[in-house]
């Protein structure tokens, strides 16, 4: 209460959770980092009252240099501060959805690179490929079979080689992309997500993992929340039935006098507010209110 250190002492991995299974509960601060989510469960499972604080939030307290014992000072510090923003706690489950998010992320950047590197070296030899995954896969094969062009017999095996990865790296992302649709099939909150436009399966799962709108003090989400957001706005925008859904004059209105970029990040944040809703008030589903029977 004084504000003084009561105690001071140094942990091992080993015998950390020995040392808090003897002592009282009492309030934990934790600076974010991979392995605290792990941690908070144990600790809360041990009757501690756990605070994972944002490092950007504890480095204010930090005095002169920085180690660890002036880094455990400030954590402690910071815990206690009544206006302090704390990490959500995640379960489980969502630490394994995220990392599979992560893990088809990742996948996807490896197979954008494969992409663009053969289509450089077809370039090299007058051989033009359209860009986009789609156009790429209906193309590559063809101008490495078509004898008529330029590329020599070493360059056909290698983008032959290439294009293997390529559909492996496919395969793979497709399995990821299955499995992350199948843990939240009959997710309820996942279902009432994807009542929004422009929310499908990945982005419900995505938003229920990071909870990153769950928790209305962590207003600036993070940017891979956002990327899946500003996509579906952007299909939205393009399929939605504009005079069946209340969405529709008001697009109609931001198109007028906006670019369309601009149109889709406003359209994404509409769709966040409303995701932050059906996430807050169980049983909230999105209503289209169709503008003819208003």
């Amino acid at each position: 209460q004084a504000g003084t250190p009561i105690q001071k002492v140094k942990f091992k991995r080993e015998t950390l959770l020995q040392f808090f299974e003897r002592a009282e509960p009492a309030i934990i601060g934790i600076e974010a980092c991979p392995g605290c989510p792990w941690l908070a469960r144990k600790l809360i499972d041990l009757g501690h009252d756990v605070r994972i604080i944002p490092a950007q939030y504890v480095k204010p307290y930090v005095k002169t240099n920085k180690n660890d014992i002036i880094d455990a000072e400030a954590i402690a510090e910071a815990a206690t501060r009544p206006t302090m923003r704390f990490v959500q706690i995640k379960s489980e489950d969502q630490s394994d959805s995220q990392a599979l998010h992560r893990v088809r992320e990742r996948l996807i950047a490896q197979r954008t690179r494969l992409v663009c590197q053969m289509r450089a070296f077809c370039l090299e030899y007058g051989v033009a490929i359209r860009q986009g995954i789609g156009v790429f896969k209906a193309d590559l094969p063809g101008a490495v079979s078509k004898q008529q062009n330029d590329l020599t017999p070493a360059m056909r095996q290698l983008l032959t080689d290439l294009y293997q990865d390529f559909e492996r790296l496919n395969e793979r992302i497709k399995t990821v992309t299955d499995q992350i649709e199948a843990a939240y099939a009959k997710d309820e909150v996942a279902k009432r997500l994807m009542t929004i436009p422009g929310i499908g399966p990945l982005g419900a799962s995505a938003i229920i993992a990071a909870s990153v709108m769950a928790n209305s003090s962590r207003k600036r989400g993070n940017a891979y929340i956002r990327k899946l957001l500003i996509h579906g706005a952007r299909s939205c925008a393009l399929h939605l039935n504009r005079e069946r859904d209340r969405l529709g004059a008001w697009l109609d209105r931001l198109e007028a006098r906006m670019h369309r970029n601009k149109v889709a990040v406003a359209l994404a944040n509409k769709l966040a507010r409303v995701a932050w809703v059906i996430l807050n008030r169980p049983g909230t589903l999105y209503t289209r209110h169709d503008p003819r029977f208003s």
